[in-house]
């Protein structure tokens, strides 16, 4: 075919083309040529090339019907823009026209003028209907140029500002499809932003107007229908921070501050109010559900002046002014209920830094904080502290279960987490304001509130222990293991009574090891042990003593200075050294008694209790003893 188009150059002769279609043909060329004529050859060539010729013409006259379609649809198009440019420009001029017009209509004088200035003022508003509608069908086909060119002629229009509206509501259309206005917001914004710099002359206000929109109607909706203020008011201030990224005028921080203002305002005005019965509502039911799991009924803690008179006398006697609580080892204290105590009041104090006004920041934490001290302090620590308290059985009490000290350990930790928040929440919002002084104020009340209940329970616990020590005292301790029948028969080490005191004492001392805290634990030691040793000393002094009997008595004091040990007191192994040593006067010879009296462990006590202590000896008149202290 590429041969037979070859045949086809200009200028184009049909003889010539046939003449020259036969001289290729093998067998079709003129008398005289290489090879003899074949006309049955040269017909079959010509028919095939007729054939080839016919599907070549269907080719191009295929081409040619689709360059004319083309041509044609061009044509129109090209046509359709020349109208429309020349409608454009017919617009701009009418609305050129019409505004000078409106202008001059303005100074003419109304009486002489009306119909004039009614006809004028009609067509200006119809066109300018006209073009706030042509503005709109634009945007809604995405044509960004023809936007811009109305946008332009309507500038000058009082209608413009309904444009900047129709823009605005339009750009919204679609815009919320999914549950996060504020995601949802933030996209549209951006998208936005890259169009009106294409349309309007002051993309900025246009921007400013939009987020205007959206504040008021979107987000304000959502403050009205979304219980959670925090949530709401939190992610509006995030969106803000992004927004900052957009040109809204010459002060967007401030334009976009008084935004959040005007939806938030109203609420924020009532928060603490809020707050403050959220935050009462539900300490209630945290406290409620604990005492709830434990079967247990709220007892009220009596506060009149009988209640007072009964705690104090049984603070100073010990007397059992009514029958102990048996709290079966419950200590009414639950690191759980606090662990939710503190974590709301955490949430609380966050909430309120962020939607607190800044000059009632430190009064609106302060209040926070009575609650706080109010549902865990009072209503949790004390009442544990009061049944605590009640629980204590009197000091003659027999084998009684002291979980008093599992109280103070609990509530130790519990206020050591109480503080940590005070510290780490509490004091950033008020350490600048004058709230600081009234919340230390507080707190410091509230902890000697605390220290002397738990001092009176530490008191009494350790009374309890001295009545378990003399009750053991007085059941094992025999006035024979002093005085034994046969002097030269005594096999054991110490007394039954000194072991079984020294095996409590020394579970009472590791009880209150794990029970205390820095330097509670020397103290509560340190009066454990006095009373200790006062009762051993006390108890000593209850019995005579053979020779045997007072070195067996001297053993028994090594056990219980040996015990003395663990309170790792050194007044304390120092008062059973004296002990100890006040032991030597009951077996010395009596030539050495004054010497052994002038020791130096014994030469700064006074000569009465000396000589008390050898009066215990049942050789005392007959070794006339007392002649040494005369």
């Amino acid at each position: 075919m590429a041969t037979t188009a070859q045949l086809f150059e200009e200028p184009f002769d049909a003889d010539e083309y046939i003449e020259r279609l036969a001289w290729r043909t093998p067998g079709g060329g003129s008398k005289g040529g290489a090879e003899a004529f074949d006309p049955k050859r040269l017909l079959e060539e010509f028919e095939n090339h007729i054939e080839e010729l016919k599907q070549l013409d269907e080719r191009i006259q295929r081409r040619v019907e689709k360059l004319e379609h083309q041509c044609h649809r061009e044509a129109k198009e090209f046509a359709h823009k020349v109208q429309d440019l020349q409608r454009s420009n017919q617009i701009k001029e009418a609305a050129d026209i019409i505004q000078k017009l409106h202008l001059i209509a303005q100074e003419l004088p109304f009486d002489r003028f009306a119909d004039v200035k009614a006809k004028i003022a009609s067509k200006y508003h119809d066109l300018e209907r006209q073009l706030i509608q042509e503005f709109t069908a634009a945007q809604r086909r995405g044509e960004i140029g023809r936007m811009r060119e109305v946008a332009a002629v309507l500038l000058h229009f009082k209608g413009y500002a309904h444009c900047v509206d129709v823009y605005i509501k339009q750009c919204q259309e679609g815009a919320y499809l999914r549950n996060d206005v504020f995601e949802d917001t933030a996209i549209l914004c951006q998208r936005v932003n890259k169009q009106v710099g294409e349309v309007f002359s002051s993309p900025e206000t246009v921007m400013a107007k939009l987020i205007q929109n959206i504040f008021e109607n979107k987000l304000q909706w959502l403050c009205v229908c979304r219980p959670t203020l925090f949530y709401t008011f939190t992610r509006t201030t995030a969106l803000a921070t992004k927004l900052t990224e957009f040109n809204l005028g010459s002060d967007k921080h401030t334009f976009l501050s008084k935004l959040i203002k005007s939806i938030f305002s109203s609420y924020l005005e009532s928060y603490i109010g809020m707050e403050r019965e959220y935050l009462r509502t539900r300490g209630a039911m945290i406290l409620q559900r604990y005492y709830d799991s434990k079967n247990h009924q709220k007892r009220p803690i009596g506060t009149g002046s009988i209640q007072d008179l009964k705690e104090r006398i049984r603070q100073r006697t010990n007397l059992p002014l009514g029958p102990s609580i048996d709290t079966h080892g419950e200590t009414f204290l639950s690191p759980e209920l606090v662990v939710n105590l503190l974590q709301e009041t955490r949430h609380a104090f966050e909430r309120c830094h962020r939607l607190s006004d800044p000059s009632d920041l430190p009064k609106n934490a302060f209040s926070i904080f009575l609650l706080l001290v109010d549902h865990l302090c009072v209503e949790h620590i004390d009442y544990a502290l009061e049944i605590g308290l009640s629980a204590i059985p009197s000091a003659d009490a027999k084998n009684a279960n002291l979980y008093f000290l599992d109280v103070v350990q609990q509530a130790n930790s519990i206020f050591h987490l109480f503080d940590k928040q005070f510290n780490d929440q509490l004091m950033p919002l008020i350490s600048s304001s004058p709230k600081l002084a009234e919340c230390l104020h507080k707190k410091k009340e509230v902890i000697e509130q605390m220290e002397v209940k738990l001092d009176t329970g530490i008191d009494r616990t350790l009374n309890c222990m001295v009545g378990q020590m003399r009750h053991i005292l007085a059941t094992e301790q025999k006035k024979t293991d002093f005085r034994p029948e046969d002097e030269n028969n005594v096999m054991i080490q110490y007394t039954t009574a000194c072991s079984k005191v020294c095996t409590y004492v020394s579970r009472q001392v590791e009880h209150v090891r794990k029970s205390m805290d820095g330097k509670n634990v020397d103290t509560v030691l340190t009066e454990l042990g006095v009373r200790f040793h006062r009762l051993i000393h006390e108890h000593l002094q209850q019995y005579s003593y053979s020779s045997m009997g007072g070195m067996l008595a001297i053993c028994d004091v090594a056990e219980y200075r040996r015990c003395a040990k663990d309170f790792r007191v050194p007044l304390v192994l120092q008062l059973f050294d004296t002990l100890h040593a006040l032991c030597n006067l009951l077996v010395v010879a009596p030539d050495n008694l004054k010497q052994v009296c002038s020791g130096e462990q014994l030469t700064n006590l006074d000569r009465n209790l000396l000589h008390a202590f050898v009066q215990l000896r049942v050789d005392y008149r007959s070794a006339r003893l007392g002649r040494h202290f005369s």
